[in-house]
């Protein structure tokens, strides 16, 4: 049977720790499986596109939300640092909060090492996680095809054109300038086997600065404490299906990433290929995405 998304989407704050509310935002019928969408580093849950959060919405309750320090959540790392590992609690406080036992996890970049974590420390709360864009939380070296074994730290890394441009100090030029600039980003994360369409992205990321009430971007997620996220055997552990996304275009975390995500939690994990995806989520990887996400959670 299929759900009816909400016409209305259903928006919510939640207490994730002392200081520290967060935005939420549901669509889809309440009685669906409940789907948490975990976006990457500095970015708010409207990062995920309204198409693709729709299109995920006809089967299940879709929850995103803004991660701290982003969007129309609290904006408190400069006064209470805080560690990555606390980005992770926050995604397990948004279930409590809305009253979730157990959920579908999406993640993407930075999203899909949260996910992890939550997979890892707290497995009973997932029905089936999805990693898209990211690497494996474990330093078990990669099995190649041909049986050589790469240590992680030479798996192919991030490209130089976006360690380029993550080099550079971001400046307050005004709204229209930091448009110019996160259009910019996304061309590059796109990769480029995919055309960009720079309106598309630029009126994603205007919906955003309204959504978050200022164009200044925060860089709470780059300067918060990367230690204590390795995960090798709990991941192993973890009895949930799990897909590891490959994204032929992918510039940050390319293949064989994904395999190493498979290699490392093993299982039912699979890996499924988006053509032409890179780091980014474009109109035409919506489709495809959405039905790798479906059918993958309808396996659950």
């Amino acid at each position: 049977m299929q759900h009816v998304p909400s016409m209305q989407p259903t928006q919510q704050y939640v207490d994730a720790a002392p200081g520290v509310r967060l935005w939420t935002e549901r669509r889809g019928a309440p009685d669906a499986p409940a789907l948490l969408l975990v976006m990457g580093a500095q970015a708010s849950g409207l990062g995920w596109p309204d198409a693709l959060v729709d299109a995920l919405a006809a089967r299940h309750q879709v929850i995103r939300y803004d991660h701290r320090d982003t969007g129309r959540s609290t904006t408190a790392f400069d006064e209470h640092p805080y560690a990555i590992t606390d980005l992770a609690r926050d995604a397990v406080a948004v279930l409590d909060g809305l009253g979730v036992e157990r959920a579908h996890l999406v993640g993407m970049s930075l999203g899909g090492m949260l996910t992890q974590l939550v997979l890892a420390d707290h497995p009973e709360r997932v029905l089936s996680a999805t990693l898209i864009g990211t690497c494996a939380l474990s330093d078990t070296p990669y099995a190649a095809p041909d049986g050589t074994r790469v240590a992680v730290g030479e798996l192919p890394g991030i490209a130089p054109e976006v360690l380029e441009m993550w080099s550079r100090p971001v400046e307050d030029k005004g709204p229209e300038a930091e448009l110019d600039r996160r259009v910019e980003h996304w061309r590059v994360l796109n990769g480029g086997m995919l055309d960009v369409d720079d309106s598309y992205f630029r009126d994603l990321e205007r919906r955003i600065i309204t959504h978050t009430g200022t164009h200044v971007a925060s860089t709470a997620h780059a300067r918060a404490d990367d230690s204590h996220m390795l995960r090798t055997d709990q991941l192993a552990a973890a009895k949930v299906p799990v897909l590891a996304v490959s994204a032929p275009a992918e510039p940050v975390f390319p293949p064989p990433h994904p395999h190493h995500l498979a290699q490392v939690i093993g299982g039912d994990t699979r890996v499924v290929e988006i053509a032409g995806m890179g780091h980014a989520l474009p109109p035409a990887v919506h489709g495809p995405l959405a039905e790798a996400i479906l059918t993958h959670t309808a396996r659950a």
